[in-house]
């Protein structure tokens, strides 16, 4: 019996006792009530400035506390009331106590600072042979360098480490499921990302959507009392009947709250949103904002407002991430010189806002009472 077998078996032992079916998705009307109990949700996607990727934001080595507490800080000064944050199921695998530990550490801090995350749970994002322990430094002058999927391909592929992710998520969600410290579990990020920027993902798609639909039935089972969700980004018709892909129809059919990713002008963001209202559940933008490619606070902010949509910048404090510098830096890498425009990101490093205009429209949009768009000052 290989290593990770015996991982597996051990993990397996940790999980919470599950009931025999998952419980159902959320009908509209619960999925409304929770809605309602929320404030208008504002915030980003976080990773510590000291960490290039989730191991190293998690892992016991790299754990950084003080910083988190001072990065919640900012997000709390402007008017945030949220965070999507990325776990990892290799660090279950590698410490599953620990990294209960350090989420609930992280739920203490973010919860002093009136922060209630949503954790991603998987993604099919960049590289896909990830590697606990020490991470690379950044490649100088390139995106998001460092950034891993999970599980990666190698565990697509083996159906036999699938019973060592159902332990994550149960394992996860299920220590969990009812603080309500928590916002939500989004399940899997941009599932139909092809990355393609690596070689050898043959045959991604129908294996990630397969475990997709176990990753949702594995998540209800350990019965959790906040939503479950996935969001959709790539295709271009979302409303009910129209052309969404099988894996789109996929996500907008197991969610019970719908979200979505767009990073482009304040008349396409508008457009998704009103495809998905028909659906008559809250809809949460999960990644917006890229300076450079059309989308920006000022644009696509007061329409989420005015829709009562929950929006969640991508970038917060720059970092090892480097996600200031433009998805195209992958192709020409930003080593000599700076891009005109940040791309992503709300804070300089130094905790100072990089642009002050914007810091300003977020506490002043996040303060106005819900779907109200507050005049400029």
């Amino acid at each position: 019996m290989k290593p990770w077998m015996l991982g597996g078996i051990a993990l397996l032992a940790l999980l919470p006792a599950a009931p025999a079916e998952a419980r159902d998705r959320w009908t509209e009307a619960q999925a409304r009530v929770w809605y309602d109990r929320q404030p208008w949700l504002v915030g980003a996607n976080y990773t510590p400035a000291s960490a290039i990727n989730q191991l190293e934001m998690w892992q016991a080595a790299t754990w950084d506390p003080a910083r988190i507490d001072r990065e919640l800080a900012l997000a709390q000064g402007i008017g945030m009331n949220t965070m999507r944050v990325f776990l990892h199921d290799q660090l279950w695998a590698q410490d599953p106590e620990g990294f209960r530990q350090r989420i609930g550490a992280f739920l203490t801090i973010a919860s002093a600072h009136g922060i209630r995350p949503l954790f991603v749970l998987f993604d099919s994002c960049w590289d896909p042979d990830p590697r606990p322990g020490p991470q690379h430094p950044p490649i100088p002058g390139v995106h998001n360098s460092g950034w891993v999927q999970g599980p990666g391909m190698a565990g697509l592929r083996d159906r036999a480490r699938w019973p060592r992710y159902r332990a994550y998520v149960q394992g996860v969600i299920g220590a969990f499921r009812d603080d309500p410290r928590i916002l939500g579990w989004d399940v899997w990020n941009e599932p139909d990302n092809g990355a393609d920027q690596y070689k050898g993902q043959e045959g991604k798609e129908p294996l990630v959507r397969a475990m997709l639909a176990q990753v949702f039935d594995w998540a209800r089972a350990a019965e959790p009392s906040q939503p479950i969700t996935s969001g959709v980004w790539l295709g271009e018709d979302w409303a009910p009947g129209g052309r969404a892909s099988p894996m789109e129809r996929l996500q907008l059919a197991q969610s019970d709250v719908i979200s979505f990713h767009d990073y482009s002008w304040p008349e396409t963001f508008e457009r998704r949103v009103k495809q998905l209202l028909p659906y008559n559940r809250p809809i949460l933008c999960t990644e917006y904002m890229a300076r450079g490619n059309g989308s920006t606070f000022d644009g696509s902010l007061p329409i989420g407002k005015r829709y009562n949509v929950a929006m969640m910048n991508w970038g917060f404090v720059d970092g090892k991430t480097r996600t200031r510098l433009p998805w195209d830096s992958w192709k020409k890498p930003y080593v000599l010189e700076e891009p005109t425009i940040w791309f992503h990101e709300v804070f300089r490093g130094d905790g100072t806002p990089y642009r002050p205009a914007e810091t300003d429209l977020i506490r002043r949009l996040a303060a106005a009472p819900k779907g109200v768009v507050p005049a400029a000052p």
